[in-house]
């Protein structure tokens, strides 16, 4: 017996169903909508900056420079605080402190800048006189942690890096809003 190539009867091409257009004026509407939300956020971001210097506390911190130049962005001074580096006995948190997980200083004024006297896990109750930055806990040693607030770098003018560089003591001016948000508001050289 001689076999017969299997032949399938033709079918008809598919023919895609067209896509539901939107009319005109949904796709306006939709644009709108889109341009207003890009809109609304940048408003917001200002808003929250200025927000913060306006309502927000504002305490002064000693720091020293350590890093004047950026390829990207041009002049900045990295900066140094004294409450970036904390002796481990201010942890007051149920369990040891990770790399990575969110800490609140509490801070009192010395001797004409705020100094840490606790860090915390959740933020605690302050005083009249104190104030709580938030930061992220970036390492954890034996006797101390190392932390970071995002206050670190501050952008100068041209040529302006390398002079601040040369200032061995820095004082800062930071401002804290009551949602936590901080920002610098001025730096100068330490008295």
């Amino acid at each position: 017996m001689s076999e017969q190539p299997l032949t399938l009867p033709a079918r008809p091409p598919v023919q895609p169903k067209p896509l539901p257009e939107l009319a005109p004026t949904q796709h306006r509407r939709w644009l709108k909508w889109l341009v207003a939300a890009q809109v609304l956020f940048v408003l917001g971001v200002a808003a929250a900056g200025y927000a913060t210097g306006a309502l927000g506390q504002s305490i002064w911190l000693r720091t020293a420079p350590v890093d004047p130049r950026d390829l990207l962005y041009g002049d900045y001074v990295r900066l140094n605080y004294s409450i970036s580096q904390l002796p481990g006995h201010l942890w007051h948190g149920t369990q040891l402190p990770r790399r990575q997980q969110a800490a609140y200083v509490l801070l009192e004024p010395r001797n004409g800048s705020y100094e840490a006297v606790g860090v915390y896990s959740e933020k605690p109750e302050t005083q009249p006189n104190q104030a709580v930055l938030r930061g992220s806990v970036q390492d954890v040693w034996r006797r101390g942690l190392r932390l970071r607030y995002g206050l670190e770098r501050y952008y100068v003018p041209e040529d302006m890096g390398r002079e601040i560089q040369k200032r061995q003591s820095l004082r800062v001016q930071v401002s804290i809003a009551p949602w936590g948000q901080a920002r610098i508001v001025k730096v100068e050289t330490a008295p």
